[in-house]
């Protein structure tokens, strides 16, 4: 040990690893899928564009290509951020549909569907935010234009085994059932990220307020 250390410097500190949500893992395996089907070949890796502009990478852990769809899987990596859906496997189905029927979402396995109004998605829809259906509306638009085809896709968001996961999220008591909820406003996941907390606590002040319940109880506080 070296003697001459300024005991009164602070240590280094550990840079925290970043990670990605499961919206920007969920456009990357819609891109991956959607090319896919068209060109019969799966880029893998497979990079994106962020809402901000960062450029990630995607490695495949799942592929599959048939005559009218095409699948493809990544794993979601959290980086340090203790996250429930670390490791998850995020899957995209794409599916060719009929002229003038636009990009339609469906929940998979996996991935919860919305029962409340009060929420950012309406009632029947899968749990997709705004924002990663956003991204994932642009990447097919931008590969469709590329291959002078129109928009006409549904595409299956599935991650296998997490209905057991979303019962230690808010996902029950936010009228979300079956699964998990594809997130993120930025694709990024920042390591214990307090707006990511608050985000979630201003979701559960609205659905308690539009069902008349206190705040404290739904919250899971005592007063």
């Amino acid at each position: 040990m070296d003697n001459t250390t300024d005991k009164t410097k602070p240590l280094p500190q550990k840079q925290l690893r970043t990670g990605w949500t499961t919206g920007a893992c969920a456009m990357a395996a819609t891109k991956a899928a959607l090319t896919a089907l068209i060109t019969g070949n799966f880029p893998d890796p497979v990079g994106i564009i962020l809402p901000k502009g960062e450029m990630p990478w995607f490695q495949l852990k799942i592929t599959s290509l048939g005559e009218d769809y095409a699948t493809a899987g990544i794993i979601k990596d959290a980086g340090d951020d203790p996250d429930v859906t670390h490791g998850a496997i995020i899957i995209a189905t794409v599916y060719p549909t009929p002229p003038g029927t636009g990009i339609i979402f469906q929940a998979g396995k996996g991935v919860g569907t919305v029962t409340r109004a009060e929420l950012l998605i309406p009632p029947g829809e899968p749990a997709i935010n705004p924002i990663p259906r956003k991204m994932m509306c642009d990447v097919v638009e931008e590969i469709c234009r590329k291959y002078s085809l129109p928009p006409d896709v549904m595409i299956t968001i599935s991650v296998p085994d997490e209905e057991k996961i979303a019962q230690k999220t808010w996902n029950p008591q936010l009228g979300i059932i079956g699964g998990i909820s594809i997130l993120g406003t930025t694709g990024v996941i920042h390591p214990f990220s307090c707006s990511a907390w608050i985000h979630s606590i201003h979701r559960g002040i609205d659905v308690a307020r539009a069902a008349q319940q206190s705040y404290e109880r739904f919250c899971g506080c005592r007063a």
